[in-house]
């Protein structure tokens, strides 16, 4: 198949070319490197040094015996993107370009706009590209569970059956997201289902729990070809930052009681799993959802398996709880379903407890890297517009739990 794969150079889209090429397809995409910006901007960098894009197609040559087609542009730029997709014509299209953070949309009024502007809009581009100049490929959108919410309910595969005033219907599960970041991805999702329906075009929507992995089997310990980690307030989400923090002898930073609960799955099944979706398409104005995800933690609980495997490895771990800058829930009722994959063949390959150790033995050599940037480790963002640092709100946990 040929998939392009827009938003290419960052943490998912890099080692997904790799994963993808690896089994026979042939791989193209874009990016503006962005993400290295955001990263950048907010003080902060990779915790793996990531190479320049030329030494990355470099070593990808080396590896996989093939050139990486690449163009650097942007979703917003409609005539760019237009013509790249007629060029290459793509089977499928895997849309990862998109700014995907909560805290980084929530520090002010410019970074809200600038998000929803750019995901809403680049994802609406990417529609009608699809739609004059490449119809029968499948669109393969990275939604986020995050646009769940939490409710007091289960959660399906983005739809349900209800009943209301002894009439029935399948409408989309109600969305209750979080942040203005997990607003654009609703609205992309609200459009995607709308250009199926509309113009036949063919989607999977997939609603990722939190990934987290320093790398994948395919990368073959080569460092120019490492995806980054991040471990910033932004862009270092759970599992990453504690993994960081448990590495440099920094407190693990629990947000309030630590309750929250969310699913989570490592990096090489998050490439299993968009592998899978991918090499099975819907049908023609098909609009499916796939909530993707290995199990589900409270962020406590992670961070004390964290503290576990820490410890195993000769780390001195503690685990702070500090006050949450978000607006949020500590404590709620979280049960998704995630069949759609299981059925097309999804089996986990590792669990979070194998996976922590593998990424506490990549990131130790790097860990003066990390202790560098160790004074963003607390965050500032908070939900109500202001910038004021967390404070810890408890003492040293003094044993392991869980």
């Amino acid at each position: 198949m040929k998939v392009f794969i827009a938003g290419i150079d960052g943490y998912l889209g890099w080692p997904l070319a790799q994963y993808l090429t690896a089994r026979g397809h042939r791989v193209a995409g874009n990016d503006m490197f962005y993400r290295r910006q955001w990263v950048a901007e907010i003080g902060s960098h990779s915790a793996i040094p990531v190479y320049d894009l030329p030494e990355r197609q470099r070593a990808f040559r080396d590896r996989y015996g093939c050139d990486l087609i690449f163009r650097q542009g942007d979703l917003l730029d409609y005539q760019f993107l237009k013509s790249f997709l007629e060029d290459f014509q793509p089977d499928a299209i895997v849309h990862l370009a998109e700014m995907p953070s909560a805290p980084y949309s929530m520090i002010d009024q410019a970074h809200a706009a600038f998000t929803q502007h750019n995901n809403v809009i680049g994802s609406l581009n990417l529609l009608w590209a699809m739609k004059e100049v490449c119809p029968e490929a499948h669109l393969v959108k990275l939604g986020t569970m995050g646009e769940y919410g939490t409710p007091n309910i289960d959660i399906p595969e983005g739809f349900f059956e209800i009943e209301f005033r002894g009439r029935k219907d399948r409408l989309p599960f109600p969305r209750q997201a979080g942040s203005f970041y997990h607003w654009s991805k609703v609205h992309d999702s609200n459009n995607t289902m709308f250009a199926c329906k509309i113009w036949g075009l063919k989607a999977t929507d997939i609603m990722q729990g939190v990934v987290f992995g320093t790398s994948i089997d395919e990368m073959g310990g080569n460092p120019r070809l490492y995806s980054r980690l991040d471990f910033d307030q932004c862009f270092g989400t759970a599992v990453n930052r504690f993994c960081c923090q448990a590495v440099i002898g920094h407190p693990l930073t629990l947000y309030g009681a630590g309750g929250q609960t969310r699913g989570f799955l490592p990096l090489r099944d998050s490439m299993q799993c968009l592998t899978i979706t991918i090499e099975n398409p819907p049908t023609a104005g098909e609009y499916r959802v796939f909530n993707q995800f290995e199990e589900c933690y409270s962020v406590e609980e992670l961070a004390y398996m964290v503290q576990a495997v820490g410890n195993e490895a000769g780390l001195n771990v503690e685990v702070h709880h500090y006050d949450n800058p978000r607006k949020e829930l500590d404590k709620h009722y979280f049960n998704p379903d995630r069949q759609h994959l299981i059925n097309l063949g999804y089996q986990p390959t590792h669990d979070v407890r194998a996976e922590m150790r593998l990424m506490l033995r990549d990131l130790i050599p790097y860990r003066d890297r990390i202790a560098e940037k160790q004074d963003i480790l607390i965050p500032d963002i908070r939900w109500d517009g202001t910038r004021r640092r967390s404070q810890m709100i408890d003492e040293p946990a003094p044993s392991v739990r869980h």
